[in-house]
């Protein structure tokens, strides 16, 4: 069995420190916030994961350098506008050799990295070994012990399989895959075309406009990934599409639930405050649009989400402009 430090208490590191546990391996927590630290330590329950209980063995702390220390992994769950920060504070106390998996989605804005480059840019220790784990996995579900699947991501295929070894039990069936670009693509990308998917359920849409703009959104990432240089199958599997379905569907995606909420005129900031938690759909467009621009790439739906968000259209013209582009073929 493994010893696994968790940075971060959210829903998906909370979900996944639990099933680690229950796997046999001696798992401990971290979190920046004082106050969740003392709350998990001592009702053993998250509020955003009803009925899933916290075991007894699961040791939490808000000392960064105790759960860097000893650790045959190191799994990441902050989210993603907080891997920078939280890869900085942790950077000093990350020894050589380490394996680093990352579960956060998202490309930074300003310099167009995935988690794991953000994570390599701020430890600047080129022996640290990075793993991106993505797929569709609602922590909800995860938590319940429902059969779910995931790709273990990693330049490294040793490594990848070695992580694969660690998560995968009789609940989680774990795949490998050596295109770690296009898996974190796919993770930032689907959370948009997810806000699109919502957007049409609040204007009133039924499963025929779900269908098209999640089989044309995977379309705009698969384009937009060839372009970077990824592999295309990598689109077409759990990472692209699957993660895609399972985000642009669920009752629990954050994204779509806030899509819902535009849809039905209700104001960015007011539908982020009412998802209650980070919709990283909204944090990747800035990203999406400037990769857009870099590698000449056409993204209508992308586009279509971000003038929604900005204020630059409403949900209803966005509709309109992308029923009426110019005829093509598929």
């Amino acid at each position: 069995m493994k010893k696994i430090g968790v940075l971060g208490a959210g829903t998906w590191g909370m979900a996944l420190a639990r099933m680690l546990c229950v796997s046999g391996h001696t798992v401990s927590v971290w979190s920046a916030l004082a106050n969740e630290v003392e709350e998990f330590a001592a009702t053993r329950r998250h509020p955003n994961l009803p009925g899933m209980v916290i075991p007894e063995e699961i040791a939490f702390t808000g000392d960064i350098a105790e759960i860097c220390k000893d650790k045959d992994i190191l799994l990441f769950a902050v989210p993603s506008p907080f891997v920078r920060a939280t890869a900085r504070q942790a950077a000093a106390y990350i020894p050589d050799g380490q394996i680093i998996v990352d579960v956060a989605k998202g490309i930074e804005a300003n310099t167009l990295k995935t988690m794991t480059q953000i994570i390599a840019d701020e430890l600047k220790n080129p022996t640290v070994k990075l793993v991106a784990l993505s797929g569709p996995t609602h922590a909800e579900e995860v938590a319940r012990d429902l059969p779910t699947t995931i790709v273990s991501a990693c330049e490294d295929m040793e490594v990848a399989k070695f992580v694969q070894d660690v998560f995968f039990n009789t609940c989680m069936r774990v795949y490998t895959n050596e295109d770690v670009l296009g898996v974190e693509l796919s993770g930032a990308m689907k959370n948009i075309i997810a806000l699109a998917s919502g957007i049409a359920v609040g204007l009133g849409y039924g499963d025929n406009t779900k269908a098209a703009l999640m089989t044309r959104g995977i379309a705009e990432i698969a384009r937009l990934g060839s372009a970077m240089g990824c592999n295309s199958q990598t689109f077409l599997g759990l990472a692209g599409i699957g993660d895609l379905i399972v985000t642009a569907t669920s009752v629990h995606s954050r994204n779509n639930r806030c899509g819902m909420l535009l849809g039905k005129g209700i104001p960015p900031q007011e539908a982020i405050k009412q998802v209650g938690m980070v919709v990283e759909g909204i944090n990747a467009l800035p990203a999406a649009m400037r990769l857009a621009e870099q590698y000449h790439v056409e993204l209508p739906i992308m586009t279509a989400v971000n003038d929604v968000v900005n204020g630059t259209i409403t949900p209803e013209q966005a509709v309109s402009y992308l029923m009426s582009r110019e005829k093509s073929a598929e």
